[in-house]
């Protein structure tokens, strides 16, 4: 039984792309399955500062519930890769993101995740309810 591919992107999605180093290189010369988490997690990152206004980043922080990852292919030191995310379902405090990693020169599919981030407040450490400024942020 085969595992259906993750949607695909919504209107507004972020990329970038990255070379992938040789410390992400495993003693299989291929990288390493905890670098896909790592990527993973930076392109969301990344996204975030791209979309938050610089003044309302100090008013949250986002922490990971649960990462689900698909591995397609496997990546090599030297590869460019391409890391797109965008933001799914939200509620709550809570936001689905989904990421696919490519290499950049045949966009061959190597990885796909879906994260289930939270919300939270920096100071108290406690969930807060996406609101509609921020929803907008990252629904584009």
């Amino acid at each position: 039984m085969t595992t259906p591919p993750l949607p695909d992107a919504s209107a507004f999605h972020f990329a970038h792309q990255f070379v992938v180093p040789a410390t992400a290189i495993d003693a299989l010369g291929h990288a390493n399955n905890v670098e896909y988490v790592r990527w993973v997690q930076d392109v969301a990152g990344a996204h975030w500062l791209a979309i938050c206004p610089p003044v309302r980043q100090g008013a949250y922080v986002w922490v990971v519930r649960e990462h689900r990852i698909r591995y397609r292919q496997p990546a090599f030191a030297g590869d460019v890769l391409r890391a797109t995310t965008w933001v799914g379902d939200t509620s709550g405090a809570t936001s689905v993101r989904h990421t696919r990693l490519t290499r950049a020169a045949s966009n061959a599919l190597l990885c796909e995740a879906e994260t289930t981030w939270v919300l939270l407040d920096p100071k108290s450490g406690r969930p807060v309810r996406i609101d509609a400024e921020v929803l907008g942020w990252l629904k584009g």
